[in-house]
């Protein structure tokens, strides 16, 4: 290998593995700003190496993105201290095969995300890796900086944790677009007992604005209190609001906008054909990514 080659091999197989890292990063962060500034530190250290001894390219560039990522998720945790009400993932307009790989989709769902948020960050780490893009343990142990039993308890804590917040039965597509039909319908046609009807009774809402946009200041539990206080919002915009199906993190979700801007992302959490969440994002810092499709891969 000549001196001249390295830097095209080098690009040729950060480009190759970019959207799998992309997607690693995303896992880890919910973010995908913070995903890019990864993706730039790893490309930054992979550009560095030898690679004469590299023996696996994908395995090495995952371990440099999974470090990376380690030590933007803990900086990102004492930003989200002060983040000025809740704080939800930044949704992505996804490619039509990301709906297509089910277990890809279920792992960058917004429910699934903010499950993810409840673990620590090794545990994410380790859970993002094994669940999603099955990682040998000891090559996980090698990204993580823990022994490979070590790392087996980790993921075996994190599986436990995970399975007894995440929803018990993945909605199909068509459950969730007839969930999302019926919330457009209610919206457009003010019926408020149709939103009522397809909410759960412990249904919960979030909204995210980061302090830019007005929110709700805290989650809205239970179908009755969630239907009035959407009711009561929707009433102000009036006419100026329009709904648009799209597809967001590899699912059915609507793009909100008033006057012809873009206001509002709003994804669902459907189980038993009802909505048992309801997630808005309204940061704008937060939407850039539902204006062109994202690639994911594993």
């Amino acid at each position: 290998m000549s001196e001249g080659d390295r830097p095209d091999l080098a690009t040729e197989a950060f480009v190759v593995h970019r959207n799998l890292l992309f997607t690693v990063a995303y896992e880890m962060l919910g973010s995908a700003a913070d995903a890019e500034d990864v993706l730039q530190e790893t490309w930054l250290r992979w550009s560095g190496v030898d690679l004469g001894t590299v023996r696996d390219q994908r395995a090495y560039l995952v371990r440099i993105t999974t470090r990376q990522a380690l030590t933007r998720l803990r900086t990102l945790g004492r930003r989200k201290e002060s983040y000025i009400g809740p704080w939800l993932p930044e949704p992505l307009l996804t490619t039509p095969d990301v709906a297509e790989d089910v277990e890809l989709a279920d792992s960058v769902s917004m429910a699934m995300l903010l499950v993810l948020e409840t673990l620590t960050p090794t545990e994410r780490a380790v859970f993002v890796l094994r669940e999603v893009f099955d990682v040998p343990y000891d090559e996980i142990a090698e990204a993580v900086d823990k022994a490979p039993a070590t790392v087996r308890q980790i993921a075996h804590r994190a599986r436990g944790h995970v399975a007894a917040r995440r929803p018990r039965e993945v909605a199909t597509p068509a459950e969730t677009r007839a969930a999302l039909q019926a919330f457009q319908y209610a919206v457009q046609t003010g019926d408020l007992q149709s939103l009522v009807d397809i909410l759960a009774p412990d249904v919960v809402a979030l909204s995210d604005g980061g302090g830019v946009r007005q929110t709700l200041p805290r989650p809205i539990v239970g179908a009755d209190r969630v239907a009035r206080v959407l009711a009561a919002g929707l009433a102000k915009v009036g006419a100026q609001i329009s709904l648009h199906p799209v597809q967001v993190n590899g699912h059915p979700a609507l793009v909100l906008q008033l006057n012809g801007e873009l206001d509002t992302v709003l994804t669902m959490r459907v189980e038993n054909g009802l909505v048992t969440g309801l997630y808005f994002v309204r940061n704008p810092e937060k939407l850039s990514r539902v204006e062109r499709e994202t690639n994911l891969s594993r």
